[in-house]
């Protein structure tokens, strides 16, 4: 029975080892988010943002001159 006590005192470090090398090999896949890639959406969020204020305008003129 003591040797039971010792797998299950060996298995902890081994499942946390196990553990870590799984969440590390997750955040390899984030790593694909360069400041050129965050850059280029960025600008076209704005750009979007942009052409919905040009819309919205458009759109609040449009609806003044029916009133």
């Amino acid at each position: 029975m003591e040797w039971l006590s010792y797998v299950l005192l060996l298995l902890c470090p081994l499942m946390m080892i196990f553990c870590m090398k799984g969440h590390m090999g997750g955040h390899k896949h984030h790593e694909s988010h360069s400041s050129t890639d965050l850059s280029k959406k960025m600008m076209n969020l704005e750009s979007d943002n942009e052409q919905l204020r040009k819309e919205i305008d458009a759109l609040s003129t449009l609806v003044k001159k029916e009133s």
